[in-house]
């Protein structure tokens, strides 16, 4: 027996060596525990509709996932919305009676049927296929009472690629690098996944440091154990997740409430993965654990295995998750059309159904205003993406929201953001995968939303409001991110919990202060100082109303100056949202300088109250209305007002982007980005040029009103980059005037040719016709009437290359050259290639000699100068690959001091001609339509602010304005966690065949389980592989001391001694041998 102990102890010594390696290197997936590691992004992919990769074909559990997103309308049918609810009778009796009145009365339709769910309710929309539809018989469908919109049914294709793992970096671009991402697809919404390799903080220079070695399972690393130790752990909370599906025998799912397909495939299962990994985000019950194990998951299937998806499909889901009391939504999608107003007024009906939509922000960062809809609408949660080091993740998108340019200016987007790098989540028929991108990071916060909906008792108080209140408040801001990077900070958990424990119905703003003088989180606004006579600065707040769908702002703002804080030197006008649905509306705060501080150089003070009203619940106690004051801090820092040197103008209020007009992008290299999306705005995708022109001393301001709207006296430069609107009749005779009396003029304009726009058209989806761009890069056309009184004009050639210039490398993007200029004006030309033979012949030509940057002094005493260059895709962030800062610099010279570049040369003339048929009057501000051309609008009245009445108040100013944002009646220091009493949710024992090598002993691990614990992990291992060492050593020391024993002979009863020498005998008898031998 002993020899057979020790045996087995040898056999097993190896076993137990091996395995206490394995801890100790990390090998081996104990807790969470894995080597961090990226992937490389390759753009060149192919779309591919495999699924996820099994655990067991990879040693890594990492994966990279590549999208490629296409779109088109399918010909024929239409999505008609109604005003309400109606069956399908009486759909049909409508639409019969529109088409009736139609002026083709040979008409052909007939309605689409739609086998799903929802099919057998009332629903607001029908899908209608129309043959030959003429757009007067859809104008008369919209003139129907009770039809409010007729749009395309769009067909959406979405590719996935996954790829295995490689833990190769992917380095940070330094400085002005070249920096090159891969864009959210046009016109269409995508999923937002990406490859883990993306993760790196936006400008920072990594070198070799010691990393941290931290659990992977997300949920317990924000300390979601600690509330399932209190008992809470998602029950009785509806969650919905739209996506790819879920298979039915799942593993890591117990309590699945409903399978629905809204496709036109016969399957609920997903064939591609994506959808069970953010499920199990959500609420996987093992192995990668997500925060609300015991909610009730809807699945909602609204993408084919094929990656098709439709937009009638997204609202009769949309439709069946309010019918279905849905509490919390997951949208793991997006796109730049925030005009898309079937989908956007579905989603506000969503939330005006207490319905919480958690949605990824966008995956086109470190580029600024590239932001998804609808994660940048106000009453959705919009969630940006943080990596396991809390740098911002390199993909995730930038604030701020573009709906509100050119005239106002953006509000703060995302709200929060959480850990979207390298996040486990459920495989598609078991075992974990790792993913990379903001939608990693949305269920993130949708499992989160949903564990502390459940933890609330009184679930009346949980709306989208109240939730997005608590998450902002508790969030954790990150150090040296600015707001548009960041929004209100990291997800904090355990913080919200205590806030949402203690929560009273409230109204409360984002931001909730406003800091002019704090860097670098409140930039842009902490980047330059205010002075009279500047443009007023525009800060967009949002309200948030915990009240109610709706409510409204009692009386008016009232602005309190702080008197011993200098607070009557600024003048504050605020106008707001008549109506706050549903939860939330905006408060925009315009600051200015007032004239008796025209010298002065200080910090002042005050702040705006506003009170808002919201109808009381029916079973309310109080009745009426409820009420609720919140307070608006105001810090800015005022100079003296600069020279007029110094002061350049943004033209902001001509630059038009998409949506809802085609505007291309200004490199026509740049096919998989096609739009021109991101605002054309200093703070958006021209973020580099403001900020070297701010290192520079120059004072930046955006002009958001036509040209006649300006003090041209106070300017030294205007600055039009990239134009597309048209001008008014006066705004060309304005500013003949302003630059005879001194003004200067800088014009960098884009590519214009009618040939190449015709060559770049596209079927489109709001008009179901060939859609040619409404301009080219630039409206050039319109450019050149501005300057047409001095003789100038831009030509409609297209080139590229690169060339020297002042000894610095440039490159000539998608550019035109100069057709016309004075003769005593100084032109520099280079030699080209000319990209439009290319794009129209495919045939390469070099061209010498072509007038690319041109600098006149005007003849008028006094007068300013202009300087025009043909290229603005050297100063644009979008698809810069070389900067010409350091040109921008030399041309504010001239126009500033008229200090003339050297290396100068002439150049030929030549006419411009404009594309006919084009629609910019259906986007433009400026021309309406006619039975002919279309005609300059009326020149609009100039935007006037109506200024506050001050009411001061003689006390002193706080001295910090962001503590910790508490809400009213919220005081965190009294809201302790209860005691933490033993709780474990049930969990579904292992099917026979089933792996249980990531399951924890008793389900969820218990006890709070965070990144410090995680450090202790080595130790441990190191300790207890000492103690087993040990062991095994004493065993083995005692078999070896231990003598050997002779095994003792057992005597035989006599009776069997014997029967055997009876037997002996005989035998031996009868073979003839002797019984003694």
């Amino acid at each position: 027996m002993v020899c057979t102990t020790f045996r087995l102890k040898m056999l097993l010594l190896p076993v137990w060596a091996s395995m206490l390696l394995g801890l100790l290197s990390g090998f081996l997936p104990v807790v969470g525990m894995e080597p961090m590691g990226g992937a490389k992004l390759n753009s060149d992919h192919a779309p591919n509709t495999e699924p996820l990769p099994s655990s067991s074909g990879s040693n890594c559990s990492d994966l990279t996932v590549k999208l490629e997103f296409s779109t088109k309308v399918v010909e024929h049918e239409y999505i008609i919305a109604f005003t309400g609810y109606f069956s399908a009778k009486a759909r049909s009796l409508y639409i019969r009676s529109a088409l009736r009145n139609a002026a083709d009365g040979s008409l052909k339709w007939h309605i689409v049927p739609r086998e799903n769910p929802a099919s057998n309710f009332p629903s607001d929309f029908e899908l209608v296929h129309i043959r030959q539809a003429s757009p007067g018989s859809l104008l008369t469908l919209e003139d129907h009472p009770y039809i409010k919109r007729v749009t395309p049914q769009r067909k959406v294709f979405r590719m996935l690629k996954y790829s295995p793992c490689k833990y190769d970096s992917v380095p940070a671009a330094p400085g002005n690098a070249t920096r090159s991402w891969q864009s959210s697809r046009p016109f269409r919404r995508t999923s937002l996944s990406l490859g883990s390799g993306f993760w790196h903080a936006t400008g920072r220079q990594s070198s070799r440091r010691l990393l941290r070695a931290i659990p992977r399972h997300v949920a317990q690393i924000l300390q979601a154990d600690v509330l399932w130790q209190m008992g809470h752990t998602g029950s009785g909370v509806k969650v919905a997740v739209f996506d790819t599906g879920l298979s039915e025998k799942h593993p890591h799912f117990k309590n699945v409430k409903e399978r629905t397909n809204w496709t036109n495939e016969k399957t609920l299962d997903d064939g591609l993965g994506h959808g069970t990994f953010v499920a199990g985000v959500i609420a996987s019950m093992r192995e990668c654990q997500g925060f609300a194990p015991d909610s009730e998951l809807h699945i909602f299937r609204v993408f084919t295995n094929n990656q098709v998806s439709y937009t009638s499909w997204f609202l009769d889901a949309f439709n069946y998750a309010i019918l279905k009391k849905i509490d919390v939504l997951n949208l793991s999608i997006g796109g730049p059309d925030f005009m898309d107003h079937p989908f956007v007024d579905k989603v506000w009906e969503l939330t005006a159904n207490r319905v919480i939509m958690v949605s990824a922000i966008g995956n086109d960062g470190p580029l600024y205003g590239t932001l998804n809809n609808p994660a940048d609408q106000m009453d959705v949660i919009g969630v940006g993406g943080i990596d396991f080091e809390d740098n911002i993740a390199r993909f995730s998108s930038r604030g701020m929201t573009t709906w509100e340019l050119p005239g106002g200016y953006g509000r703060v987007k995302p709200d929060i953001v959480t850990y979207g790098s390298g996040v486990r989540g459920s495989g598609m028929k078991e075992g974990c995968r790792s993913l990379s991108g903001t939608s990693v990071a949305s269920p993130v916060v949708a499992g989160a939303v949903t564990l502390l909906a459940s933890t609330v008792l009184n679930r009346e108080l949980v709306n989208p409001a109240s939730m997005k209140q608590a998450l902002i408040a508790s969030a954790r801001r990150l150090p040296g991110v600015n707001m548009f990077e960041q929004g209100h900070g990291k997800l904090d958990l355990i913080r919200a919990y205590q806030i949402l424990n203690s929560y009273k119905p409230q109204a409360s703003l984002s931001p909730s202060y406003i800091d002019l003088t704090e860097s670098p989180y409140m930039w842009p606004y902490c980047s330059q100082p205010i002075y009279y006579g500047g443009m007023p600065t525009i800060v967009n707040v949002t309200i948030l109303n915990g009240m109610g769908v709706t409510g409204r702002i009692v009386d008016k703002p009232i602005w309190q100056p702080y008197l011993p804080h200098n607070g009557d030197h600024i003048d504050i006008a605020v106008s707001y949202s008549p109506v706050l649905w549903p939860w939330a509306g905006y408060l925009a705060v315009s600051i200015s300088v007032a004239k008796k501080a025209a010298s002065w150089e200080g910090i002042a003070q005050g702040h705006v109250m506003v009170t808002v009203a919201s109808p009381a619940e029916n079973n309310s106690e109080v009745g009426g209305e409820l009420t609720s004051t919140v307070k608006l801090p105001i810090k800015v820092k005022i100079v003296p007002t600069p020279p007029r040197s110094k002061r350049v103008l943004w033209d902001q209020y001509h630059n038009l982007r998409y949506p809802p007009g085609y505007f291309p992008r200004d490199n026509l290299r740049m096919k998989n980005d096609p739009l021109d999306w991101n605002g054309d705005h200093i703070h958006t995708n021209f973020r580099d040029m403001y900020q070297h022109l701010r290192s520079m001393g120059y004072f930046v301001e955006v002009l958001g009103a036509p040209i006649t709207c300006f003090d041209a006296s106070q300017y030294g430069t205007l600055l039009m980059v990239d134009s597309e609107e048209e001008y008014f009749p006066e705004e060309i005779t304005k500013l003949k005037r302003d630059i005879d009396n001194g003004l200067s003029l800088i014009i960098f304009s884009d590519w214009y040719n009618t040939s190449v726009m015709r060559k770049v058209k596209f079927y489109d989806e709001n008009t179901r016709q060939w859609w040619m761009p409404d301009t080219g890069g630039a409206n050039v056309p319109a450019l050149n009437d501005l300057i047409s009184v001095w003789g100038m004009a831009f030509s409609d050639g297209l080139y590229e290359g690169d060339f020297t210039l002042a000894d610095h490398d440039m490159y000539y993007a998608s550019g035109c050259s100069i057709a016309r200029f004075p003769e005593d004006g100084i032109v520099i030309a280079k030699n080209l290639k000319d990209q439009g033979l290319e794009v129209l012949k495919q045939e390469t030509a070099v061209v010498e000699g072509v007038p690319i940057l041109g600098l006149y002094q005007t003849p008028s005493d006094g007068g300013g100068r202009i300087a025009l260059y043909g290229d603005s895709n050297c100063i644009d962030d979008s698809h810069r690959q070389k900067d010409c800062f350091w040109m921008l610099d030399a041309l504010l010279q001239y126009t500033s001091y008229s200090m003339t570049p050297p290396s100068l040369s002439h150049s030929p003339q030549y006419i411009l001609s404009i594309l006919a048929g084009n629609h910019l009057y259906r986007y433009s501000k400026v021309l309406e339509a006619h039975l002919g051309d279309p005609k300059p609008r009326p020149l609009p009245a100039c935007p006037h602010l109506s200024w506050a009445k001050p009411q001061p108040l003689n006390e002193t100013a706080p001295s910090n304005l962001w503590k910790h944002q508490k809400l009213l009646s919220v005081d965190l220091d009294k809201v302790a966690l209860p005691n933490v009493r033993a709780y474990r949710p049930q969990v579904r024992p292992l099917s026979p065949g089933e792996s249980g090598a990531w399951d924890i002993p008793g389900g969820i691990m218990p006890g709070r389980y965070n990144q410090e614990v995680g450090q202790t992990i080595p130790v441990f291992a190191f300790l207890g592989a000492m103690v087993v060492l040990s062991f095994f050593v004493v065993q083995l020391t005692k078999a070896k001391s231990k003598p050997k024993r002779r095994k003792p002979r057992i005597k035989r009863p006599t009776y069997l001694q014997q029967q055997t020498s009876t037997t002996t005998t005989a035998a031996a008898t009868a073979t003839g041998k002797n019984p003694g031998v």
